[in-house]
């Protein structure tokens, strides 16, 4: 092992900084090396038992796979678990790459998963759906606000057929004004359609292997549609490699903890992994307000499945509903209880 060479790369869209330490000798070296991916795998596989790394980031994994396939080492570490000492001020791309170097040859990096073409392909629909989501919540917001500036309420349940009709019936007679409007409601109905095109997409995509089985499984789970199934399945890739806690932990839901001498304390979930799917599993866990057996999504999912994966997914409902009902009842009874 020590006696690769060890490559740290700082990789930019337009520069990559590269680390090189000498496992043998132990002897390190900075210089900038090609940005284009094929140029630089050429450089790396002319340097002696090559061994890569570089942070995960916008620059996506692209240059991971290629060094994978052309036999290369390459590991994708994880930013937030790189260590740092809290006295180092001075950050550039040279001591950055160098130090990506250094902590490959000690193994003392995390590595992140590198996920599949087509897997990153369906986690980018996700992900477009989920901006589309956010952008209907700000126009949404928007046309709601200029309404309620000029006192103009509606007292129903909001976003609904009913609720856009009469949205569509506004009218103003300051000129301006109605430009803004009906540029606003244009704005929220154009990203209503964007999303709905993009949910669509999404369930023809979840029917397809080699993601139709988890999802239909995550399926007969409350709370979790085929849109939220379809995200768990690509967003987390291999389920084997985790365990309940490490899951939980992967998407930050653990609490965060602040423990001295004798003195424990514990806060908040600490919101340091995936958000995208820490969203859509707390959405999903305020579906187990209601008693177990009320879904009729949730049963016709179950139909399709056999009797005992039927039974796995009863008994993990009234857990669920249980571990609820023990919480609320501690929370009704005071801190202590």
């Amino acid at each position: 092992m020590h006696e690769r060479t060890f490559i740290g790369l700082d990789v930019h869209a337009r520069s990559v900084q590269a680390g090189v330490l000498d496992g043998l000798t132990g002897e390190v070296k900075s210089l900038a090396v090609p940005v284009a991916t094929k140029a630089l795998v050429a450089w790396v596989c002319a340097q002696p038992a090559p061994a890569v790394t570089y942070e995960a980031g916008p620059t996506g994994y692209e240059l991971a796979r290629a060094l994978l396939a052309a036999g290369v080492p390459c590991l994708v570490a994880a930013p937030s678990r790189i260590p740092r000492a809290p006295g180092d001020r001075v950050k550039t791309d040279r001591r950055d790459a160098v130090r990506l170097a250094r902590l490959l040859r000690l193994e003392e990096l995390v590595a992140v998963r590198v996920p599949g073409l087509a897997e990153e392909a369906a986690r980018d629909l996700v992900r477009a759906r989920e901006d589309a989501r956010g952008d209907l919540m700000r126009a949404r917001q928007r046309l709601s606000k200029l309404l309620l500036r000029r006192g103009i309420v509606w007292e129903e349940r909001a976003w609904t057929q009913a609720h856009e009709l009469w949205l569509v019936r506004q009218r103003f007679s300051e000129r301006p004004l109605q430009i803004a409007y009906e540029e606003a409601l244009a704005a929220m109905l154009s990203v209503r359609d964007r999303r709905d095109a993009l949910d669509a997409a999404i369930a023809v995509e979840a029917a397809m292997e080699p993601w139709a089985e988890t999802v239909a499984r995550l399926a007969c789970l409350r709370g979790v549609s085929t849109l939220t199934a379809f995200a768990l399945t690509v967003e987390i890739g291999d389920w084997q490699r985790f365990s309940g806690r490490s899951l939980a932990a992967f998407l930050g839901l653990t609490p965060s903890e602040s423990s001295s001498g004798a003195s424990r304390r514990q806060g908040a979930i600490t919101k340091t992994g995936n958000a995208h799917v820490r969203r859509l599993l707390v959405e999903a866990a305020w579906q187990q307000r209601r008693a177990p057996g009320k879904s009729l999504r949730t049963r016709l999912a179950r139909v399709r499945r056999t009797r005992d994966s039927r039974s796995i997914h009863a008994r993990g409902g009234t857990r669920l509903a249980a571990a609820r009902g023990r919480r609320s009842r501690r929370r009704s009874l005071g801190p202590g209880v």
